[in-house]
């Protein structure tokens, strides 16, 4: 062997140290490894922990809840058809009014004079009328008949005449000349009674009945102007066409209203509507006379109502069916545009399989299920059939039966398949209980002797 120098042999030594160190932890590396392999492998699988129950047996009513707002049975917003300043009002908000009571009436001085004109007008043009029908008229018609009968007369004066002088000229008796002014008189006698005949006929079949047409349209002219006058007057006296109270009245005596602005607004508030839209399978259930009840901001217990409208179409919007709810307001205790929360009485059922609600899980495709536990305390998901809810409880018609043992809490994300066990709600999944108050953990304690 050679001779080393202490250098040297010192160097070789530390060298050899640090090669059976570096061998020592590579090895403890591999232990440590596989320690955690098999460690991984032996982990128990996890278990979670739910509330549970069976489905019970039992009586349960639907319920249907809406939010909606009062509003009056009926209204009306009393807008004036012409422009005027307001001379007076003869009611103020809040006052109670009845049907065809007047509220306000505007300046009108100048309507009331075209009105008392327009009613001479007419005045003058029924007298018209009565003179045209009951003396013009049937005087000419009279007239055209003594015409007739005249111009007739004449006619067979003229004709006698010429048979009686053609016979005298057939004898010689008379010059030629005579019999020719004869016959002259009878052409002309001729004329005038075809143009009487002509005249009365023309009376019988046109000139009466347009002449009594004439003075008909001459009397209604008349007569439309003066209603015309007499509408003009009566706008500017504002009634109120329903009984209730009055609720608004925005401007004062001497103010000027716009035609169409609303000027006097009257509800009829003995009773009142709170309006729902609900979905129609829902509707569907419900009918005219069905209780409610409805529950109002500073009212301490709800006040009962009834179904009074289900609206016979959907809304074309919301595709949702408009719902009437009303509750007698005789005292004026409730006030309209109130926002409530109401409550209809749907369908009951007896002997109802109910789980409560939390139990009910929504797929993103709307289908419903539930979590049953297995004898092997597997949690599965079995889908539904959903019937009516009420209170928390939900009815279920098909899918489980009284004997599955049904999650009712903790189902929030639990995946199918999941090993499960029932405990109280608060628990954790292995079991252990949690420290009590004011005691901490093993490592609490170790830090607080260390300070």
């Amino acid at each position: 062997m050679k001779n080393l120098q202490p250098q040297e042999f010192l160097g070789r030594g530390l060298r050899q140290r640090w090669s059976r160190q570096t061998m020592m932890a590579a090895g403890m590396a591999v232990i440590l490894v596989a320690g955690c392999n098999k460690a991984a492998d032996t982990t128990p699988e996890p278990v979670v922990t739910v509330q549970a129950a069976h489905p019970e047996q039992g009586p349960i009513s639907e319920h249907i809840t809406a939010d909606a707002v009062l509003a009056p049975l009926t209204q009306a917003a009393l807008s004036p058809k012409i422009s005027a300043p307001v001379r007076k009002f003869y009611v103020q908000r809040g006052s109670h009014v009845r049907a065809g009571e007047l509220l306000a009436t505007l300046e009108n001085r100048d309507l009331q004079a075209a009105a008392l004109d327009n009613e001479g007008t007419y005045t003058a043009a029924q007298a018209t009328y009565e003179t045209q029908t009951k003396a013009q008229v049937p005087e000419d018609y009279k007239k055209a008949q003594l015409d007739l009968t005249q111009a007739e007369a004449n006619l067979k004066l003229n004709q006698s005449i010429v048979d009686g002088r053609k016979s005298l000229f057939a004898q010689g008796a008379i010059p030629g000349r005579d019999l020719d002014t004869a016959t002259a008189a009878l052409v002309q006698a001729q004329a005038a009674y075809d143009t009487a005949k002509v005249h009365m006929q023309s009376m019988q079949s046109v000139s009466h009945q347009a002449a009594l047409r004439s003075a008909q349209g001459q009397l209604q002219s008349a007569k439309g102007k003066y209603l015309g006058a007499q509408a003009q007057v009566d706008y500017s006296q504002i009634r109120s066409p329903i009984s209730g109270v009055v609720t608004d009245r925005p401007l004062f005596a001497g103010e000027t209203v716009v035609a169409g602005a609303p000027l006097i607004t009257v509800m009829d508030t003995s009773a009142l509507l709170a309006k729902v839209h609900l979905a129609q399978p829902i509707a569907q259930r419900l009918k005219v006379g069905d209780v409610a009840r409805v529950a109002i901001p500073g009212i301490s217990d709800a006040v009962p109502a009834r179904v009074s409208l289900v609206s016979p179409a959907l809304d074309p919007g919301s595709t949702t069916v408009e719902v009437w709810l009303r509750l007698d307001n005789a005292r004026g205790t409730f006030k309209v545009g109130t926002p409530v929360h109401v409550s209809v009485a749907g369908i009951a059922v007896q002997n109802a399989l109910k789980v409560p609600a939390s139990a009910i899980q929504t797929a993103q495709d709307g289908s419903k299920s539930v979590m049953v536990i297995g004898p092997d305390s597997v949690a599965k998901a079995k889908p539904v059939t959903l019937g009516i809810e009420d209170a928390g409880d939900v009815q279920i018609l098909s899918g489980v039966t009284s004997a599955d043992m049904i999650v009712t809490g903790g189902a929030y994300a639990l995946a199918d398949g999941t090993k499960v066990k029932v405990g109280a709600p608060g628990s954790d999944a292995g079991g252990d209980e949690k420290p009590a108050a004011g005691k901490g953990s093993t490592r609490g304690d170790t830090d607080g002797d260390s300070k």
